[in-house]
């Protein structure tokens, strides 16, 4: 008889059920340690570029703002999961949790970077991945088409705070910036992505909330 914690077992439980149990994994995750592992050195846009000598508040900045770009990591696999659990079209849901893989891989990268600089995620990590879930999974019951728009809106506004940090980021942190400038690359992919896929744009007060949300999100990761 299948168990809660048979990851294969969710074709028994009803789709709240099913909800239930994807958050619960991820928030077991979270509370496991280390967030992610490291990322393969062929695969880490960091791994050939040398560390370059950074003062201690050079430090303290580039180790905020990649906290911050880690809880963002840690939010966008929440939403993809939260929309890919209530998505109606099978190929939307593949395409969903294919962009969460490639967000993991992010997060390795912001985790890794984070370490170098003798620091640590955000301890409100657990926060941003259950509302994140809540979130991608309301946006994803409107319909197929309004979750590929959350899609690329948020990617949008993910580019935009990327662009951010590339301008706050110390000219000779070269490793930061590598790493920034690929997430950016991709980041804009999975929006263009969305948009062929038929993305439907969402209107300006949806926009606007959540611009706010993720301000609320940016200031308490850089911080805590």
């Amino acid at each position: 008889m299948p168990t809660p914690s048979d990851p294969h077992s969710n074709r028994d439980y009803s789709p709240f059920d099913q909800a239930l149990l994807r958050l619960g994994r991820g928030l077991s995750r979270l509370s496991q340690g280390p967030l992610a592992p490291s990322p393969r050195a062929e695969d880490y846009p960091a791994a050939r570029i040398a560390e370059a000598p950074m003062a201690a508040t050079e430090r303290r900045q580039v180790a905020g703002l990649m906290r911050v770009n880690h809880a963002g990591e840690v939010s966008a696999q929440a939403l993809y999961h939260g929309q890919a659990l209530v998505a109606r079209n099978t190929h939307l849901r593949s395409h969903l949790l294919k962009a969460a893989d490639e967000e993991r891989a992010h997060l390795q990268w912001c985790d890794a970077r984070l370490r170098e600089l003798g620091e640590q995620p955000s301890r409100l990590s657990p926060l941003w991945y259950a509302g994140s879930f809540v979130i991608g999974a309301a946006a994803g019951l409107v319909g197929d088409r309004v979750s590929l728009g959350f899609v690329e809106e948020t990617e949008r506004q993910v580019v935009e705070h990327l662009d951010q940090h590339l301008g706050q980021l110390p000219r000779q942190d070269r490793r930061s910036r590598a790493i920034i400038n690929q997430m950016k690359q991709d980041e804009t992919r999975h929006g263009n992505e969305a948009a062929a896929a038929g993305a439907l744009p969402l209107p300006a007060p949806v926009r606007g909330l959540m611009r706010g949300v993720a301000k609320i999100m940016k200031f308490g990761a850089y911080r805590v």
